[in-house]
């Protein structure tokens, strides 16, 4: 089956005068890369968050968001002790240092303390937080957010399977026009040695025959078309098979615009060359949707 790397996924809850947004947003990435945003007193939990979604994805780059508001009760700042302690001792330090430097500083106050990082416990800090029920939250927008991948990807499936169709006809069509020049491309190589050994007396004319063959053998698109109808079997069997696959349906794409380019450049018709830049077209119309393939 296959999985897109794009995806959204949210999902709310409440318990014990708690409320939480989580939010997974999910964009293509050559690797996994699991980003998180928690409050403090979750982030002990991330890395069995990260492992929890390892288990569950295997490319992309994926945000996630935790957001935890609790009702207001009324009650009084809390301060964190220690934290204060710490800050006064360093603030006691800097003007015990600035006074052996001769350097005079504005008086302390104690709005100056209260905008430090950790003075004021949140409420999350005082009074705790659902941890199990957040988990829980957790865990059910993480399957929500599986299964939008697996809806873009079955139609992400869908939209390479309509332009596989596509470049297997442009396949047929060049191989059709390929065939129909060989008879043309013999008779010309014939007039070409006429031409050749009447007007050179001394060549020789096994010799110029190698040449011309070699000539022949140069512009041959045969493996070229060969090669394009392997690889659209090969790209049709990888679209059914589960995993990630967009590493390997990223090769192709390489492999085809190759191939399409070796036949431009052998082509030797106007015909077939239109024929080749089209498959050069539907092969980077394939490329862009491949880059969000897991």
């Amino acid at each position: 089956m296959v999985q897109s790397m794009t995806a959204f996924a949210a999902g709310t809850g409440n318990a014990e005068g708690a409320s939480w947004t989580i939010e997974m947003r999910g964009v293509n990435g050559k690797g996994l890369d699991i980003r998180f945003r928690l409050p403090e007193r979750m982030l002990s939990h991330e890395q069995a968050l990260k492992a929890r979604l390892q288990k569950l994805v295997a490319r992309g780059t994926i945000n996630v968001g935790i957001r935890v508001d609790r009702a207001a009760t009324g009650a009084a700042i809390a301060l964190d002790e220690d934290v204060v302690k710490a800050y006064l001792s360093a603030a006691i330090q800097i003007r015990s240092q600035a006074k052996n430097l001769g350097l005079k500083l504005e008086p302390s106050r104690a709005s100056d303390f209260l905008g430090l990082r950790g003075v004021v416990m949140s409420g999350d800090d005082v009074a705790g937080l659902p941890e199990a029920d957040i988990l829980r939250s957790f865990d059910e927008v993480a399957a929500s957010f599986v299964e939008m991948r697996a809806t873009e990807g079955a139609a992400l499936r869908n939209v390479l399977l309509a332009q596989l169709e596509t470049l297997s006809d442009l396949t047929v069509k060049a191989s059709t026009l390929a065939e129909a020049r060989k008879d043309q491309t013999a008779e010309n190589l014939k007039t070409n040695l006429a031409a050749v050994l009447q007007g050179a007396s001394g060549a020789d004319p096994d010799r110029v025959a190698q040449e011309l063959a070699l000539i022949a053998v140069k512009s041959d698109v045969t493996e070229e078309i060969d090669r394009l109808g392997a690889h659209v079997e090969a790209t049709r069997t990888l679209l059914g098979e589960d995993g990630a696959i967009g590493r390997k349906l990223d090769f192709l794409m390489q492999e085809f615009n190759r191939e399409a380019n070796t036949l431009c450049a052998k082509s030797g018709s106007t015909e077939l060359t239109r024929v080749g830049l089209d498959l050069k077209a539907i092969i980077d119309q394939m490329r862009e949707q491949v880059q969000n393939v897991e």
